[in-house]
């Protein structure tokens, strides 16, 4: 499907509000327990929640669950319910009595886009966005567009319609990677090199601030510290997908997940390298495929921000 969800286990979730000053939402990715997991964040101004537990130097390795979310720092509230919800399901870290979920959560800025600046995702629209995620099922569909985390996105300084897309490519020995991003950045899409150019008269101020949030995702047996460098390898996928890219304004962040299905070749010292370099090279492809996606799939909207013009690749 060209989706992470290609990826198996792998479930995603959207909720979102549209009108009466709302225009925002939540997305829950939803990897099968077990599932190792780290983060990159490289943005300048970013809104985060529990991305210090996945330093390859903390206690747990493992992931429950990754929220994206509109609201900026108050949408990290959203975390809570999908928190909730993984606690009901005994997906956690146990502790005497309960567990304690690990939900990493990552937020766009969206903030007044609808109309109603206090209008943003809570834990309620978390909790309701996990359960999507389950109840979707294994190598569901994922709708893409303005729907979750991006139904208030914007890119190029707020010139177009931002929002989810995704994709996925397959390595040999059944080796899948797969990528998720919210597209809500500063800079402008990149295809075929360079970046269509604005047109004359049509330079403004960024609007609010911004940020592409990425979940990659891949049935590779990977450790902490190689789901760490797998992160940092989107980063590289980021930057060419958008220009500029990582800047003051944003709050770039990249998850990696790795369920753990299939080994990799580590036959050798020189091999394991390879593998590695390989799985890293197809992660940044993916996240350049998945903002590229997301961008092309936010159709012409009009909202209480303004109209906003489909993004078309310059020349077409």
């Amino acid at each position: 499907m060209n989706s992470i969800t290609d990826v198996a286990g792998i479930r995603v979730g959207h909720v979102q509000r549209v009108g009466e000053g709302w225009l925002s939402g939540v997305t829950v990715v939803l990897p099968p327990p077990g599932t190792v997991g780290s983060v990159d964040v490289r943005g300048g101004g970013p809104g985060t929640h529990e991305t210090d537990a996945l330093d390859p130097t903390t206690l747990v390795s493992t992931v429950d669950a990754v929220v994206l979310t509109g609201g900026s720092a108050f949408g990290l509230a959203s975390a809570t319910g999908a928190q909730l919800w993984c606690e009901e399901q005994g997906r956690g870290f146990a502790v005497p009595g309960t567990v304690v979920p690990i939900v990493p959560a990552a937020a766009i800025f969206d903030l007044g886009r609808g109309g109603d600046v206090k209008a943003r995702p809570n834990a309620d629209m978390g909790y309701q966005a996990a359960a999507a995620a389950f109840a979707s099922g294994d190598h569901a569909a994922v709708e893409r567009g303005n729907v979750g985390a991006g139904t208030g996105a914007v890119v190029a300084r707020g010139h177009y319609k931002g929002g989810v897309g995704t994709s996925s490519i397959t390595l040999d020995g059944g080796v899948m990677v797969g990528a998720l991003a919210v597209v809500n950045a500063l800079g402008m899409p990149v295809v075929s090199g360079s970046g269509p150019q604005a047109a004359a008269g049509m330079a403004v101020p960024p609007q609010g601030l911004n940020t592409t949030l990425v979940v990659i995702a891949t049935n590779a047996v990977l450790d902490v510290a190689e789901c760490k460098r797998t992160a940092s390898g989107g980063h590289a996928g980021l930057a060419r997908a958008l220009d500029p890219s990582h800047t003051l304004a944003d709050g770039d962040t990249v998850f990696a997940l790795a369920t753990g299905a299939v080994e990799l070749d580590r036959s050798t010292e020189q091999a394991r390298q390879v593998s590695l370099i390989t799985l890293q090279s197809a992660a940044a492809e993916a996240v350049r495929l998945a903002i590229l996606d997301g961008v092309m799939a936010a159709e012409s909207v009009s909202t209480a921000a303004g109209d906003f013009p489909a993004y078309r690749p310059a020349g077409e």
